[in-house]
């Protein structure tokens, strides 16, 4: 009996997600919850906390992220700073900081310094002048975006002081408007897990799998320096993943939590607005390098966008059904602690579509355009690639 290549795939794909599943299902529950009672209670030492929130144009969520900051149950100075805005941004910030004193700082930059990527300064800039003011134990990088529960901190820093830890991240949830962004959302979460697996952060023989969220990264001062700070990543856009890659090649701590609803943050509005965020990112992220998206799209079409064809043949429908239950208990463990229903694993094919779309617009508009424009400033592809470095 003659077995046609497409079947053999088609079962290579059924038992490569089977496998991936099930390591997942072994994995994830290792990774601690910040809201079980546990981590209810202050932390051991009370370590001084300083949170860095920079912004560029984001008038609409600063007030909200700013006054969640000041409501937190722990006591945290913030540093705001105002990079370059155009909107109400730093007169937001402002106005803020004038309803808590002695506990928000703004600064504002008003001129970007050559060789550095706005929100990198920005970041940068914010943790010096962390360091001569409060002289913090740690430092949260964040988004001007994110909105935090009033126990996110403190539940966080507990676990970073009882597992020594260097860098923490505790995985934001997504703030889903609209039945698109949870198909393109949920999609990459679930793809995500092939890149990196959550549950082997912690391993520090697991070089490969490092952690790294622009929305909460939480950093020991001491580690943050020792790894060179931001001015060792002057022009990297995916700076959060590229930092966290630095902690995990250094052999610091690196830890990861869950935590629904501790963080909060809308990515972008709807599948096109998620493309165009994806489009300055994507192809940065993969290095700029076009062999690599090649492989990925191919990858893509193959193992998530062919099971969902396969349920139309007959000879590929079983394997097709397998990979496709498979692809739904992931969404379900996922789901548990982002936040993200697990019937959204029905636009998976959809939501691979429209990854591939990204990646392909992320690298054709990159190499057309000579460089990557974000937030009103053009940066070359070719200072992009001299000075980003390789992720990992």
């Amino acid at each position: 009996m003659h077995i046609g290549w497409d079947v053999v795939v088609a079962w290579v794909v059924a038992g490569s997600w089977m496998w991936k599943t099930i390591e997942a299902a072994r994995g994830l529950p290792r990774i601690p919850d910040l809201l079980g009672a546990e981590f209810d209670r202050q932390p051991e030492g009370e370590p001084r906390l300083t949170v860095v929130v920079p912004g560029r144009d984001e008038a609409a969520g600063i007030v909200a992220c700013l006054e969640s900051l000041m409501a937190q149950d722990y006591p945290v100075d913030v540093i705001a700073v105002n990079d370059r805005s155009t909107d109400r941004t730093g007169v937001l910030m402002d106005e803020t900081a004038a309803r808590f004193p002695g506990k928000l700082t703004v600064m504002h930059v008003t001129e970007l310094p050559a060789g550095w990527l706005g929100k990198v300064h920005a970041l940068a800039l914010a943790a010096r002048q962390a360091e001569v003011m409060t002289q913090p134990e740690f430092l949260l990088f964040t988004d001007a975006d994110v909105v935090f529960r009033a126990d996110a901190l403190r539940r966080t820093l507990v676990r970073a002081v009882d597992a020594k830890a260097d860098h923490v991240v505790t995985m934001p949830t997504m703030d889903l408007w609209r039945w698109d962004e949870g198909v393109v959302v949920g999609f990459f979460q679930v793809f995500a897990m092939w890149g990196m697996r959550l549950w082997k952060v912690e391993d520090p023989k697991a070089g490969r799998d490092a952690v790294g969220v622009g929305a909460f990264n939480m950093m020991r001062t001491s580690a943050y320096r020792e790894i060179g700070g931001f001015e060792e990543q002057k022009m990297d856009i995916v700076e959060d993943l590229r930092i966290a890659r630095r902690v995990k090649d250094a052999g610091l701590r690196q830890r990861i939590c869950f935590g629904q609803g501790l963080a909060t943050v809308h990515w972008a509005s709807g599948a096109k607005g998620l493309v165009g965020v994806m489009t300055k990112n994507i192809f940065a992220a993969l290095r700029f390098r076009v062999w690599v998206v090649a492989g990925a799209c191919v990858w893509l079409a193959i193992f998530a966008v062919g099971p969902g064809v396969g349920l139309f043949f007959a000879g590929l429908r079983v394997p097709a059904v397998i990979t496709l239950a498979c692809v739904g208990w992931a969404y379900r463990m996922y789901g548990r602690s982002s936040g993200i229903p697990a019937w959204y694993a029905v636009g998976f094919p959809v939501g691979a579509l429209v990854f591939i779309f990204a990646l392909l617009r992320s690298m054709v508009v990159t190499l057309w355009q000579g460089g990557v424009r974000w937030r009103g400033t053009f940066y070359s592809l070719e200072e992009l690639r001299r000075e980003s470095g390789p992720l990992g």
